[in-house]
C-alpha cells in the first residue's frame, strides 16, 4: 500500500469531520468537498492538512488537484471524469500519490494506464448517501480486482462495520467508509470501532 495509508479511512464532506475524527486516532481521511467556493475550499484543505500533520495522519484530497499541489498535500484521489481533465504531469512532478476510482473493467484499464498508486472499486454494496449509476460490485468483483490489479485496491460504497470482515477476506488493502460514519448517531464511537477492527496488530 502507498506509504501512510491506513487500512481504514473515512471519506468526509467537510473540514468539521476532520476536526472530529483525526484526534481519535484516524490515520487516513479523505476530504470530498462538493460545491465549495474556491477560497473556502482552499481554507478547508489547508486547515485539514495542518490538523493531519499535527496528529501524524494522512489527508487524501478528493478531485481538487491544483489545491493539493499548491498546499503541499501528499495524496490526491480522482474520479474518472476528473482524471480525464487533470494535469497528470503536474501531479507527478509534485510527487503526489494518486488514487483513482473505478466501477468497471474499462475504467480499471483507464486508471491503470496512468500508473496510479492505488485504485478504488465501488460501490461494493448499495449505498444510500448518493445515487449511483453503477450497480453494486459485490465481493466477487472485488476479489477479482485484488487478484488482477498490479496496485493496491481500496473497497468503497455501502460497507458497514458488520460487513467489513467479509470485505477484508478479499485481500483489499483498505476500506474507505462514508455513510457508516457520517450517518451514524455516534460517529466518534463508530470510528473507534472501525479503528479497533482494522488497525494492524503490532
Amino acid at each position: 500500500m502507498p506509504a501512510l495509508l491506513h487500512p481504514f479511512y473515512p471519506v468526509v464532506p467537510d473540514l468539521s469531520w476532520i476536526k472530529r475524527l483525526v484526534p481519535l486516532g484516524v490515520k487516513t481521511i479523505q476530504l470530498r468537498l462538493k460545491d465549495t467556493p474556491g477560497d473556502e475550499r482552499k481554507r478547508q484543505i489547508e486547515t485539514g492538512l495542518q490538523i493531519c500533520r499535527q496528529y501524524d495522519a494522512t489527508l487524501i484530497v478528493n478531485d481538487h488537484w491544483r489545491e493539493a499541489i499548491d498546499l503541499g498535500a501528499r495524496f490526491i484521489h480522482l474520479g474518472q471524469e476528473d482524471l480525464a481533465a487533470a494535469d497528470l504531469a503536474a501531479i507527478r512532478a509534485a510527487r503526489l500519490q494518486l488514487g483513482v476510482s473505478t466501477h468497471s473493467h474499462e475504467e480499471l484499464e483507464t486508471a491503470l494506464a496512468v500508473g496510479p498508486d492505488y485504485v478504488a472499486l465501488g460501490p461494493i454494496r448499495e449505498t444510500k448517501l448518493k445515487k449511483m449509476k453503477w450497480q453494486p460490485q459485490g465481493l466477487e468483483r472485488l476479489r477479482e480486482w485484488v487478484e488482477t490489479a498490479p496496485v493496491p485496491v481500496v473497497a468503497i460504497g455501502g460497507i458497514t462495520l458488520e460487513f467489513a470482515p467479509k470485505v477484508r477476506k478479499t485481500g483489499v488493502a483498505a476500506i474507505a467508509v462514508v455513510t457508516d460514519i457520517v450517518a451514524d448517531r455516534n460517529p466518534e464511537q463508530r470510528a473507534k470501532d472501525w479503528l479497533r477492527l482494522l488497525t494492524p496488530k503490532q
